[in-house]
Order: structure tokens, then C-alpha cells, then sequence
């Protein structure tokens, strides 16, 4: 949930530098790469908003043990969707947003620390893998 909420706050900032900065007498926003970028962004991050929430349904239904297949869906996938919000927000900002000015920089580290602090993605993804095809299989039978 931190994650969504930091990729969020730096999806803000994307948006607030499109409509402030001008390149080549343009706003940022005025340029196609530039809105390519916010609407990927807003994609992720929805995604992960929705990933999120239907881990957190699925946890207060099943309890944590019913939802593992979820809880390691977001493990591997929210800190990718939003590593990905808070790279293009770097992007945006350019060489800014490395700079201590911003929380950008701090945000792209806190992300990939969280994944490696959530343990190793092949792990989870594994995981993820080993439960899908057992509940695969659950269903093949139920068909039989």
C-alpha cells in the first residue's frame, strides 16, 4: 500500500512538472511522448491501486493463508507497476529528478529496496506458479 501511495504522490509531481516546465516553447504535456508517458503512468497506477485491493478482499475473505496466490501476485507486481510510475516521473523531471530537490530519487530507491526487502521475485513468482497450477488442476478434476 506504501508503494501505490508513494508512486501516487510522485505521479502528482509528474503531472504538476508537465503543466509548470516548457520545452521548445511548448509545455511538456503538449508534447506526445510526454502524455505517452502520464497515460502509461496512469495505468500502472491504477493497476496497482485495483491489485492492491483485491489482494486486501481477498485476505479479510480467506484469511491470509486462502490468499497467498495474491499476496504473492502483489509482491512481484505492485513495486514493478509502481517502480515504473516513479522511473517515468524521473524521466519527466530529467536531471532534477535525480537531485536531492525532489522525493523522486528517494522514492526510486525506497521502491527497489522494498522488493528486496519482500524477498527475491523468482521466489514469489514461483510461488505464485506452484498455486495456479494446483488450483489448475482442482478444476480439471472437478470437471472429471
Amino acid at each position: 500500500m506504501r508503494a501505490v501511495g508513494l508512486a501516487a504522490r510522485c505521479y502528482e509531481l509528474m503531472l504538476e512538472r508537465t503543466s509548470q516546465r516548457q520545452t521548445f516553447g511548448k509545455f511538456l504535456y503538449e508534447h506526445g511522448s510526454c502524455r505517452e508517458l502520464i497515460a502509461d503512468s496512469a495505468s500502472d497506477l491504477e493497476s496497482a491501486r485495483l491489485l492492491t485491493l483485491a489482494c486486501a478482499e481477498e485476505i479479510d475473505r480467506l484469511g491470509a493463508r486462502g490468499a497467498r496466490d495474491k499476496i504473492a501476485l502483489i509482491k512481484v507486481t505492485v513495486p514493478e507497476l509502481t517502480s515504473r510510475v516513479v522511473d517515468r516521473a524521473v524521466q519527466i523531471f530529467g536531471g532534477a529528478g535525480v537531485s536531492g530537490d525532489f522525493p523522486l530519487a528517494r522514492a526510486l530507491v525506497g521502491l527497489r529496496t522494498l522488493r528486496i526487502a519482500d524477498g527475491p521475485d523468482a521466489v514469489h513468482k514461483q510461488t505464485l506458479a506452484m498455486l495456479e497450477l494446483k488450483k489448475a488442476k482442482k478444476r480439471a478434476l472437478s470437471r472429471v
